[in-house]
């Protein structure tokens, strides 16, 4: 019995070794097709992209070249008029709690245009062409610090720096040591 058993696991393992590689081998031929067949599916949808990607690294140049070519234009502006000024907001402080810092931000305003004299409170229809082109700006980094502690605690009081340039428009800036 010991014969026909080692006899018996012999042939097991020789058609076991040679099942393995016949299957081995039609999975690698299937693969190198398949892989094959992927590369040429790339290759064609590589080159449908190539006239894409020149569009858009078209346009991506495009938007580069726009965004270095507005901080050109901020120091290109001439500033014409510099004023600092300390605007007290204590009257905002009178309002309920909830219309204290929109009650600050309106100050601020109506301060400005009084001391730049500019025409910001005349309606749209009765302005001038002169008059539309001086306008008032208030600076993002203003609006930050005056809603920085929320709507209901506006400052008692700012320090602002304000910029007249040569197109007529007047921006409101923080003073730089405040």
């Amino acid at each position: 019995m010991s014969e026909a058993e080692t006899k018996t696991e012999e042939e097991t393992s020789e058609t076991e070794e040679t099942e393995e590689p016949e299957e081995v081998g039609t999975e690698l031929e299937e693969g190198t097709a398949e892989e094959a067949a992927e590369t040429v599916t790339e290759e064609v949808k590589e080159e449908e992209k190539k006239p894409e990607q020149a569009a858009l690294e078209e346009e991506a140049e495009k938007v580069v070249t726009e965004e270095v070519e507005k901080p050109k234009r901020e120091k290109e502006e001439d500033i014409v008029e510099e004023r600092f000024y300390t605007i007290p907001l204590r009257r905002a402080w009178i309002m309920s709690r909830r219309k204290r810092t929109p009650r600050a931000m309106r100050i601020i305003r109506s301060f400005v245009t009084k001391h730049m004299k500019i025409g910001a409170t005349k309606t749209e229809e009765e302005e001038t062409d002169e008059e539309k082109e001086e306008r008032l700006i208030i600076s993002a980094e203003l609006n930050e610090k005056i809603w920085a502690r929320g709507i209901q605690k506006p400052p008692r009081r700012i320090k602002v720096r304000v910029v007249k340039d040569s197109e007529g428009a007047v921006t409101v800036y923080p003073a730089e040591g405040d």
